[in-house]
């Protein structure tokens, strides 16, 4: 129960955030509104836990951070897309396919092995409030009656064959419990009243309550199974579905009977009735585990803060896959469904692009096909705080063109991404619908799905010389504390300032303390961001010796050989855009001023030219569309090599440009003059020199 608020909190949500029609039974809204009541009512504890900084998310507040209601119109497109889709290659006759809105336009691939609507088994093991499963249900009584059941008929059938859902969250599995009775009800009325009719869907438990007493009582081999069992669910709540039965193969009937057989006394001193119920219960859901499947869709969770527990167990048993449990999911769910089976996702982007996530690229290109994919814009889904995808994959491994959506230009909401998803449904020639063999990505260093890149262009991948056997790219200074080692250029003693020094030893030996810092800064191509000095005093003897309160020294100096040479430099933060920059001798670089090094001024330029393009930034935009450029996406750039010097004297030209305005404010040491003094004659512009840019002599 919770005191109501009109001007805040769930009634306000549901009144002004909510469509009017998933309040309405006539268009399915009764059972829609169960998953966003869910979530508006734990809106304040998933803040709660999603707002601390750092540290990993505790077991109990997993449910709050990763329950988020999955859009409607994204439930539809995993559904028709996968479930839909699966029929109809097994139906070519079927006129389902005019009912499933959300079907991407692709060919539908012949299948003949006469599968009957009972035969069809699709799981979401984080199935939440049942919002997927509901649909689910809505799809499959569509089939039933189109084979003649009748929808009294057809909805037992579903529950008792077709639908099953696991779940940490107590809550969410009742509400998904109730929803899909609810939904049966609508179709037959006397289902309430069926005993035979259980849905199947479950909630993790623990047995780490499990006794000793009760599991000697067990004998022989089916002892040892019932142990190893419970043994592995003994922290169900936080692992749930992805605790990992590979090579593990049991006879559950067998070993339910074993269960069964367990001798208690009328008295039961021990609670040996309550763990028997227990164990009988967590038979069935690791039967459901190991059951395979033909269609697995879910929202999984996204969390990359784990206890070192779940972490500890996540590292042994999906090693690959570690990153973050949306991951881990979607290489167990691939694995869970049969061959010519499809998985369903809704997760967040980055895996198709960062390096954290080139296994799992690499695994889903050699052994699924991504059968379609919706990349939507970067803002789009506001429960989240990550830009969002969803997409369907096929288990198999002779994949077919996929059809890709790239929503990113579309700004607006989940509205507006799901208006355009339906036009380009309408007109497949729309300009953001691409069609491409995932063969391709493998043309490009690091496989990013990059499935809008031309023919022209993954041809210059295959031709072009990587940039890292061009240049060389070196993370450099951290730190630990900038607000005590940095400065702003023109807050310390301009004469304790050494902008000149081309080595370790050469700074070392001037006896200066403050040297120019490169630290990445805002958007700038060609020249600039001298902003920053930092104490290197005494070969950076203060840094070098930092410790934090515990006596652990924090800082780390990278790649000294580095410091103080010619450079081009970009930074961590691209913002949407990518710049670079020439950087003379005389700086040392920090880990956000990212840099690459060569010992030839002219490839450093040639790359310069490359990288500041339209081209250059079109290319990144391929390889990271995210903000952060890391050094890694640098050295994919594919770098043909000028046949003469004439882009040479281009990129120069550029580099006086941009240093004419860097120097042309008093932002720079090099200043001497305002630029709206330059016409003004010599005799009246002594008093407007800079005694600043007359000592540096530049």
């Amino acid at each position: 129960m919770f005191t109501p608020s009109y001007n805040d909190g769930v009634i306000h949500h549901l009144i002004t955030d909510v469509s009017e029609d998933d309040f309405n039974v006539a268009v399915g809204g009764q059972v829609e509104i169960i998953g966003w009541l869910y979530q508006y009512y734990n809106t304040e504890p998933h803040n709660q836990v999603v707002n601390i900084s750092g540290g990993p998310v505790k077991k109990q507040d997993i449910p709050a951070a990763t329950q988020l209601f999955t859009t409607d119109w994204v439930v539809k497109y995993m559904v028709d897309n996968s479930l839909g889709k699966y029929w109809l290659e097994r139906h070519a006759e079927s006129s389902l396919k005019e009912q499933l809105t959300y079907l991407l336009p692709s060919q539908i691939e012949v299948v003949s092995d006469d599968k009957r609507p009972e035969d069809i088994k699709i799981i979401d093991n984080a199935m939440g409030s049942g919002h997927i499963l509901v649909y689910a249900f809505d799809v499959l009584m569509k089939i039933y009656l189109e084979q003649g059941y009748s929808s009294r008929e057809a909805a037992k059938l579903i529950l008792q064959n077709n639908l099953y859902g696991l779940e940490i969250d107590q809550r969410a599995y009742q509400l998904a419990y109730f929803a899909l009775m609810m939904k049966a009800r609508q179709y037959n009325r006397r289902i309430l009243k069926d005993e035979s009719v259980t849905p199947h869907v479950y909630v993790f438990e623990d047995t780490d309550s499990i006794s000793d007493d009760f599991l000697n009582r067990i004998t022989g081999e089916n002892g040892d199974a019932i142990r190893d069992i419970v043994t592995q669910f003994s922290n169900a709540r936080e692992l749930g579905s992805i605790i990992d039965f590979t090579d593990h193969y049991y006879d559950w009937e067998q070993l339910k009977q074993a269960v069964m057989a367990t001798a208690i006394d009328s008295l039961d001193l021990f609670d040996l009735q309550r763990q028997r119920d227990t164990v009988l219960r967590t038979l069935t859901i690791a039967k459901v585990m190991t059951t395979p499947y033909d269609i697995a869709v879910t929202n999984p969770p996204y969390m990359n803060k784990l206890d070192p527990a779940l972490k500890k167990y996540v590292k042994q048993h999906y090693a690959n896959y570690s990153s973050d449990l949306f991951s881990v999911f979607i290489y167990h769910n691939s694995q869970l469904v049969t061959p010519g089976g499809y998985s369903a996702f809704m997760t967040p982007f980055v895996w198709m692009f960062i390096k954290t996530y080139e296994k799992l690229r690499k695994y889903l290109i050699d052994t699924q096909q991504i059968d379609s994919l919706i990349q939507m814009e970067y803002s789009a889904f506001e429960e989240a705080t990550v830009p969002i995808n969803t997409f369907v994959l096929k288990n198999e491994d002779k994949p077919q063109p996929g059809t890709y959506l790239r929503l990113s230009a579309f700004k607006g909401g989940m509205d507006v991404q799901k208006d355009k998803v339906l036009e380009a449904i309408a007109n497949p020639q729309i300009n953001y619908l691409y069609r491409t063999n995932q063969a391709n990505f493998t043309k490009i260093p690091g496989m990013p799905i990059a499935y809008w890149a031309s023919e022209n262009l993954l041809h210059d991948f295959e031709i072009g010389t990587r940039m890292d056997e061009i240049v060389t790219p070196k993370q450099g200074l951290a730190t630990a504390n900038n607000n005590r080692f940095l400065r702003q250029w023109f807050e310390v003693p301009y004469a304790k300032i050494n902008f000149h020094a081309k080595s370790i030893l050469d700074a070392e030996q001037s006896g200066k303390k403050w040297f120019p810092y490169n630290k990445g800064g805002s958007y700038r191509k060609w020249y600039g961001n001298y902003d920053y000095v930092v104490n290197w005093e005494h070969n950076g003897h203060e840094i070098r010796n930092f410790t934090d309160a515990n006596g652990k020294v924090r800082s780390r100096p990278q790649n000294t050989d580095y410091y103080f040479h010619e450079a081009i430099t970009w930074s961590l933060i691209t913002s949407g855009n990518f710049s670079m920059r020439y950087r003379n001798y005389g700086s040392i670089h920090d880990v956000s001023g990212m840099s690459a090094f060569s010992d030839e001024s002219d490839q450093l330029k040639t790359v310069l030219g490359a990288v500041n393009s339209p081209v250059g930034n079109y290319i990144f935009k391929i390889v990271n569309p995210t903000i952060n450029l890391q050094i890694g996406n640098l050295t994919m750039f594919p770098v043909i090599q000028p046949r003469n010097k004439s882009n040479m004297f281009l990129v120069d030209n550029c580099i006086e440009l941009a240093k004419g305005d860097w120097d042309a404010f008093e932002i720079s040491w090099s200043f001497q003059k305002h630029p709206l003094l330059l016409h003004i004659a010599d005799e009246k512009l002594a008093h407007c020199r800079s005694p600043i840019g007359e000592q540096v002599g530049l």
